[in-house]
């Protein structure tokens, strides 16, 4: 859950976020909450995620909203520019025409949040995951605009520093929301201790979103290139994991030749940096036109292509995982039939991991040694790799109807007019 922020001097770390390309040119205001654009008329429901993550997991659930609704406006707000990025590519496949917007979330000093909601005057209002503003929801309450937290994550840590903090701030913000569905039990136990009513455990959200896109294409191009060459895929790595995957690759080389390491930062705008530090091994970089290499490590420092990584090399390391930074989301390698492995970090994504896990679709590897292990032996028997990337794909197609169960639950909840 978010902490407030105070109102003097944000205007200079704004500015200063710009310049490093952390906030949009010309969208600035937005986060003092101010838009000269008109409300819509009728009917708008308000969704907040926090970034990438959250705003892939809601997708689904927007589509069936406008499905159910054919009346019905959508603002969604994010707080980062590539999950501004990602709805400006991702909305116009929904079907929802002019019906849905984003803009940047004001940050929660009281008089901007208040402007944003008087500007907007949402029905009602969605937050996702653990992205709470103690004055936004305040605010959001004092309108009576019913408000529902989907997705709900508490993570132990989290719910200790708000029990010795703060539990009375947690208690206010929980009891505002009308309806809070937890991701998993140990979520929904934690929330209902920090003072949160009723709270239904309804899945994970993420596990429901759509297949990450591609660009068929593409797809079909860069398969032509490598055709049968062995290739692995390190995804979302952070620092440190760089160098690990490139260890890996220079063990596994030995026995595979014409082995592709693919290496996708997290931030793309690392690909240089990367870059330099492999200058050993020549690698190629896909953000300056290279192609993937005969052989070696190809960078793929762009933005919005795991999709097309996945598909590409669907033996797949989920990074932040192997340093103690709590992971990245498994969900995604998982849907496009990846087999999966993860370091022993990944606590920001237990649930889904340990579902995943359990299915037999992902690996937990402690080290650079067992990541050469598990990646020497997913290449040695591409029938084994196959068979876990099948069970990747069972255990996501399970949730395939929670979008619409809560898409109900949310219509039913901001059609209580009289509850206002």
């Amino acid at each position: 859950m978010g902490a407030s922020l105070a109102a003097p001097g944000l205007r200079l770390w704004l500015r200063r976020r710009l310049a490093r390309g952390k906030e949009r040119h010309g969208r600035l205001a937005e986060r003092r909450g101010v838009d000269p654009t008109p409300r819509p008329a009728g009917r708008l429901l308000w969704l907040h995620a926090a970034s990438v993550g959250e705003t892939v997991s809601v997708l689904p659930l927007l589509a069936a909203l406008g499905r159910k609704d054919a009346e019905l406006h959508f603002l969604v707000t994010t707080g980062t520019v590539t999950s501004a990025a990602l709805l400006q590519e991702r909305l116009p496949g929904l079907d929802l025409g002019l019906r849905a917007r984003h803009r940047f979330v004001p940050l929660d000093v009281p008089r901007w949040v208040r402007r944003f909601l008087e500007h907007w005057r949402p029905d009602g209002g969605v937050f996702v995951e653990s992205e709470l503003w103690p004055n936004l929801v305040a605010a959001a309450r004092a309108r009576k605009i019913p408000l529902a937290l989907l997705n709900g994550r508490l993570s132990a840590g989290s719910y200790a520093r708000w029990r010795w903090l703060a539990p009375g701030l947690a208690r206010r913000m929980l009891t505002s929301f009308r309806m809070i569905a937890a991701r998993s039990e140990p979520d929904a136990r934690r929330l209902g201790r920090l003072g949160a009513g009723r709270v239904e455990t309804t899945g994970d959200l993420k596990l429901a979103a759509a297949p990450l896109p591609v660009n068929e294409a593409e797809l079909d191009r860069l398969g032509a290139l490598l055709g049968d060459r062995p290739r692995w895929l390190a995804a979302s790595t952070h620092p440190g994991e760089e160098a690990i995957a490139a260890a890996v690759h220079r063990r596994l080389a030995r026995e595979f030749a014409g082995l592709v390491t693919i290496i996708a930062p997290r931030h793309p705008e690392r690909g240089t940096e990367i870059a330099a530090a492999l200058a050993d091994l020549s690698p190629k970089c896909r953000a300056l036109g290279e192609d993937p290499p005969p052989g070696g490590i190809w960078i793929a420092d762009t933005l919005g292509e795991l999709g097309l990584l996945y598909r590409l090399a669907p033996v797949a390391f989920i990074g932040k995982s192997l340093t103690r930074r709590g992971g990245q989301n498994p969900l995604e390698a998982a849907r496009l039939g990846a087999a999966i492995a993860s370091g022993p970090h990944a606590e920001n994504f237990a649930a889904a991991a340990a579902q995943l896990e359990e299915a037999g679709a992902l690996v937990r590897v402690a080290d650079e040694e067992a990541l050469a292990r598990w990646v020497g032996g997913m290449l040695r028997d591409p029938a084994a790799a196959h068979a876990k990337g099948a069970a990747a794909l069972a255990a996501t197609a399970a949730s395939v109807e929670l979008p619409e169960r809560l898409a109900d639950a949310l219509l039913a909840l901001i059609g209580r007019q009289e509850d206002r």
